[in-house]
């Protein structure tokens, strides 16, 4: 079963609720998306860690319901809204 957009941004939001997060259905196909998140919590971290922190957030979806997820991960700083 596919995960659709909603649920994913819901699920990152909980996890980071300072995030902008944009999500973009690649495939039109509900299993393949990408998703900039941009959180003040990925401070200090290496993108290996601010994408690890985001996976996790899907609470063990990635994988089985969401096949695919193109991220791009950015620190929250004053500069950006």
């Amino acid at each position: 079963m596919a995960m659709d957009l909603q649920e994913i941004e819901k699920l990152i939001k909980e996890a980071f609720p300072d995030a902008s997060i944009d999500i973009k259905d690649l495939a039109g196909d509900g299993n393949h998306y990408s998703a900039t998140v941009i959180s003040s919590q990925f401070k200090g971290k290496s993108k290996i860690e601010q994408h690890k922190m985001v996976y996790n957030s899907l609470k063990g979806k990635m994988g089985n319901e969401l096949h695919a997820l193109a991220l791009v991960t950015k620190e929250k700083n004053g500069s950006t809204s």
